[in-house]
């Protein structure tokens, strides 16, 4: 993580002089540790020994997943966002074996089959800009349309941009709900076509490059994490370090 964007996060991390309980000397460090297993994929155990004991930091980052500290951290990075348009897309993830098996079911822990075999979908919704603001995971198999409302949930623009696959009637109606314009060309099953601003649409390409920045990080790319809410917190991790950029 470079200066700027330690400068950016530090002050929202826990273990601030002042903080209850013990502070974190080590933040920085412990960070970095954490961006290490996310950049390479990498087991746990083969962390480098520079960042520490691996069973620590491992522990650490399970204690701020499960105590939201990541999403937290997230969140406030996103209130300096574009309200312009939204976009709302998403990208089927490969699940590796070893998150494959554990004591819940599949459909717990957002796991499901499509034609890649064993897969998680990472559905995700962006600012004008093309920078992450929203994610929400489900099983490979289900529909994009399935959480596209919940993603526009508290958001305001000027328009919702979104491939034909988000072509129905019901989002339709919410995004005008929202006083927007829906720029989201008709599926060729629509009896009657509806128009979209072909100029507006041409931005969306934004949020696809927002995810090919995305898959650089190998824990993004492949999901080796049995639990949902850990894989979703590297998530919204490779998402903090896109934002202060």
């Amino acid at each position: 993580m470079n200066e700027a964007q330690w400068t950016r996060i530090a002050p929202l991390l826990p273990g601030k002089v002042g903080d209850p309980g013990r502070s974190g000397t080590d933040n920085r460090l412990f960070v970095n540790g954490v961006l290490w297993v996310l950049r390479s994929g990498a087991f746990w155990q083969h962390l480098p020994e520079r960042y520490g004991k691996w069973k620590s930091v491992h522990a650490r980052f399970t204690r701020w997943a499960n105590a939201g500290v990541w999403e937290r951290v997230f969140a406030e990075l996103i209130k300096d966002r574009d309200n312009q348009y939204l976009m709302l897309d998403t990208t089927l993830v490969r699940v590796h074996q070893q998150a494959a098996a554990g004591e819940k079911g599949a459909h717990d822990q957002a796991l499901g089959r499509s034609r890649g075999g064993l897969t998680t979908k990472i559905h995700m919704i962006c600012d004008s800009l093309g920078r992450p603001l929203r994610f929400m995971l489900t099983a490979g198999q289900r529909h994009d349309n399935l959480t596209a409302k919940a993603l526009l949930r508290g958001f305001h623009a000027e328009a919702v941009l979104a491939d034909r696959a988000y072509d129905n009637n019901d989002l339709r109606q919410t995004i005008a709900d929202m006083n927007a314009q829906a720029v989201i060309p008709s599926t060729r099953s629509r009896k009657v076509m509806i128009s979209h601003d072909q100029a507006i649409y041409r931005l969306r390409n934004r949020i696809e490059r927002c995810f090919n920045k995305f898959k650089h990080f190998r824990r993004f790319a492949t999901r080796y994490d049995r639990r949902a809410d850990h894989f979703l917190a590297f998530v919204h991790i490779a998402a903090i370090c896109l934002w202060p950029r």
